[in-house]
């Protein structure tokens, strides 16, 4: 029976994270964070900034993402394993013979997907501490916030983005 298609939809981790600095290459590396700045207390006292709202989204996605492109890329280790090279199967659950392989080939797709999610969020992070978030990369106007919310790892403006379709940021 052939396996039905993966949903990449995750549910959000238990525990709060925060960005450290001292990471390679510009890359967040997480660690927790106590419950005071979970709840989003800020440097005067009140309620967060948008940008420290936004921080906390991006972590939160990122540490979805994080564990999907491990979970996916773990699923296609497996698969490889299960079978060797030139194993082939034709019997009416082995199809063509090669639906392990498709499948692991998805799985790797999805993983490097995820990962490739994770460096744009990445990029947003050091934004947000670079103070240079919400900024249009093409055009320096301010990005909607509304745009933000629905896409936090935005770096483009809304027309600038429907400007130029060949580049997905």
């Amino acid at each position: 029976m052939p396996r039905a298609h993966k949903t990449t939809s995750a549910t959000k981790p238990t525990k709060a994270i925060k960005a450290t600095k001292a990471a390679p290459a510009g890359a967040a590396t997480v660690e927790p964070i106590s419950t005071d700045e979970a709840a989003g207390s800020s440097a005067n006292g009140g309620a967060p900034s948008f940008q420290e709202v936004q921080r906390e989204a991006l972590l939160v996605e990122r540490a979805s993402y994080l564990r999907q492109a491990e979970e996916l890329k773990a699923e296609a280790d497996s698969l490889a394993l299960e079978h060797e090279p030139g194993d082939v199967q034709f019997d009416e659950e082995g199809g063509e013979g090669g639906t392990s392989n498709v499948d692991r080939e998805l799985d790797l797709l999805l993983s490097a997907q995820a990962r490739a999610a994770i460096e744009e969020i990445d990029r947003a992070l050091a934004k947000i501490e670079a103070g240079t978030y919400g900024t249009c990369e093409h055009c320096g106007q301010p990005i909607a916030e509304a745009r933000l919310e629905a896409l936090p790892y935005a770096a483009l403006c809304v027309a600038c983005k429907s400007g130029g379709l060949s580049s997905r940021r």
